[in-house]
């Protein structure tokens, strides 16, 4: 009896346990996001220790003098002493410059096609509009700003339909803007396509993946990140197929994404694992009071290892490997001593990384490569939002959209880029048969 009651205690204690963990699990200790924050925390509770505003070391900006489009003087003509006129100019003036935004109301041009009949035949000949004037009412750059109003400042067909008619004095039909968007699919196409190559060819590419919804339904929205280039994929499914097709079954380069088993078919060597996704993994230990000792020895020896890599990663990759050796010996020497613990999160979480333990230093071998996914987290950042505000998309062709888009103003912000000039440059050249410009310089 006693036996029996002292096992039940053991269980209920383990399951509070649980449920205190779960209690805790935030962005910090899992793979919830940043919004899944409970209310009742506080926001300095995410960032403690750090003051609002620019932190220490950030050196502040201010605004620099710009070419004016307008010069005015003003000089005083009487001295303000005994009332003398003056003349003459000051050899350093006092400049104060205000930079305006004039009135813009878009320009309505009427196309006039006549049909003429000859008088020799009789025979009635109608006149052709121009290549470059589009069939849909409205012209490439007004496209180009419904297409990146909502992919790029996530605006709701709606939002972007009063944007328009208060800032431009145009009026537009939610129907309108859903085929504007398809119109500015197909400009896109080329760029994507180009985008795909792209990545397949890189030397390092961060990869994540979120949920996304089609038609109210579970999908996945993907990112793959280079230097140049963040490409997106809207699928069905989570799967090793899709990884795939992003990098391609014969990727050569290094790919930084985090534990998800639909990336293990890419070599150890050649597959970098997310450190803040184990930093995550391991802060979610702490709530275990079997495992707890052992990631607090973890995130200490973690901490030593990111402070030896920043004091090092300028150097040759000889000294990086050097600085991080003592770091690779102790994180070794505490999975092997993780693999035999009795907490199972611990002994199965120590495990799987022993397996793939290369993929833990690759970035000690590669300059080019980060030990971080962050990359990738922050560029799928604005896509979660836009899916939030707008729910998704509802069609394939949504979908299409919803990837070429984000593709596009992803990339080009990444290279300081226009994207409203880009994309209308883009729509012109579809309407004259010709391909977009590249999406990134060579």
């Amino acid at each position: 009896m006693i036996e029996s009651l002292q096992a039940q205690v053991v269980k209920l204690r383990a399951e509070v346990e649980e449920l205190r963990a779960r209690l805790n699990r935030d962005s910090s200790n899992s793979s919830q996001p940043p919004s899944s924050k409970p209310l009742w925390k506080s926001p300095a509770d995410r960032k403690k220790g750090r003051k609002r505003g620019g932190q220490p070391g950030h050196g502040g900006r201010k605004r620099e003098f710009v070419t004016p489009d307008l010069v005015e003087d003003h000089r005083p003509t009487t001295c303000s002493g005994c009332g003398e006129s003056l003349t003459g100019d000051d050899r350093v003036p006092f400049r104060h410059q205000v930079t305006e935004i004039p009135e813009v109301v878009a320009v309505v041009t009427e196309h006039r096609v006549h049909t003429l009949q000859c008088n020799g035949c009789g025979q009635e000949t109608a006149g052709d509009l121009p290549r470059a004037v589009p069939w849909s009412s409205f012209g490439p750059r007004l496209q180009a700003m419904v297409a990146v109003c909502s992919g790029g400042y996530r605006l709701s067909k709606r939002s972007t339909r009063e944007l328009l008619r208060d800032f431009f004095g145009v009026r537009i039909s939610l129907g309108a803007i859903s085929n504007i968007e398809q119109y500015v699919s197909a400009a896109l196409e080329g760029p994507m396509l180009e985008a795909i190559e792209h990545v397949k060819r890189s030397r390092a590419a961060y990869v994540d993946e979120t949920g996304w919804l089609q038609r109210a339904c579970r999908a996945w929205l993907w990112v793959a990140v280079t230097a140049r280039v963040a490409l997106f994929f809207v699928r069905p499914r989570r799967t090793k197929a899709t990884a795939i097709e992003i990098l391609g079954r014969w990727f050569v380069g290094v790919s930084i994404t985090d534990r998800y088993p639909g990336y293990d078919w890419i070599a150890a060597e050649r597959h970098q694992f997310c450190w803040a996704h184990l930093i995550r993994d391991y802060r979610g230990l702490l709530d275990y009071e079997s495992s707890r000792p052992y990631a607090e020895q973890m995130l200490t020896a973690i901490e030593r290892m990111f402070a030896a890599w920043h004091g090092a990663r300028l150097g040759t990759t000889a000294e990086v490997a050097a600085a991080l050796a003592p770091s690779q010996r102790e994180i070794h020497e505490l999975l092997v001593e993780g693999s035999e613990a009795s907490d199972k999160r611990l002994r199965q979480l120590s495990r799987a990384l022993l397996k793939r333990e290369a993929s833990l230093w690759t970035f000690v071998r590669r300059h080019d490569v980060e030990p971080t996914n962050n990359i990738a987290e922050r560029a799928l950042r604005h896509a979660v939002l836009w899916r939030k505000s707008s729910l998704g998309t509802d069609s394939d062709k949504g979908s299409r959209f919803a990837e070429r888009i984000l593709t596009v103003v992803s990339s080009l912000r990444l290279q300081g880029r226009r994207v409203l000039a880009y994309v209308a440059d883009a729509c012109a050249r579809a309407l004259s048969g010709s391909h977009a410009h590249p999406l990134w310089h060579p």
